[in-house]
C-alpha cells in the first residue's frame, strides 16, 4: 500500500469525488500532518508552528461546517498506533459529518471558506481525506 499525504486535491480527485452520485451524510476522516513550522506564502507569522496554523483554520472552520449543516464528531492529537505499520504517524485524527456532497462543495467552495483555507495551507505537510459511509451497525 502507498500512502501519500496531499494538501490539495488535484482538479480530477475533485471532479471524480463531488462527481459521484449523491448518497447522503457521510463522515469525512481527516489523517492530518503538520509542517514543523507555518509556511505563510507571504512570509507573516513565521514564529507560529504548523499545528498552531492548523488550529487557526480548525476555529475558524467550525462555522463554515455548521452553515452548510454538517458537524463535528471528534479531534484529537494522535498519540500512538497499536497495529499495523506505518512508516510516520499522522499528528492529529479530525471526523466530520456532512449531510451531503453537496454541502461539502458548498463549504470548501465558500468565500468564507477560501478566506481561512490560507492557515490551513501555512500548517499542513499534508493529510488524507477518507470518506466513510454508515454501515447501520
Amino acid at each position: 500500500m502507498i500512502v501519500t499525504n496531499k494538501v490539495d486535491p488535484s482538479p480530477q480527485q475533485m471532479t471524480a469525488f463531488f462527481g459521484a452520485p449523491e448518497d447522503g451524510p457521510f463522515i469525512m476522516v481527516n489523517l492530518l500532518k503538520f509542517k514543523d513550522k507555518a509556511d505563510y506564502a507571504d512570509g507573516s507569522d513565521a514564529n507560529l508552528s504548523g499545528r498552531e496554523a492548523y488550529m487557526r483554520y480548525g476555529a475558524a472552520v467550525q462555522k463554515c461546517i455548521a452553515d452548510v449543516g454538517a458537524r463535528s464528531i471528534s479531534s484529537g492529537l494522535v498519540t500512538g498506533l497499536m497495529l499495523g505499520e506505518v512508516e510516520e504517524l499522522w499528528d492529529m485524527v479530525a471526523l466530520v459529518e456532512y449531510p451531503s456532497l453537496e454541502a461539502m462543495k458548498n463549504m470548501v467552495m465558500s468565500p468564507e471558506y477560501q478566506a481561512i483555507a490560507v492557515h490551513r495551507k501555512a500548517g499542513l505537510a499534508g493529510q488524507l481525506n477518507i470518506k466513510t459511509k454508515s454501515t447501520g451497525g
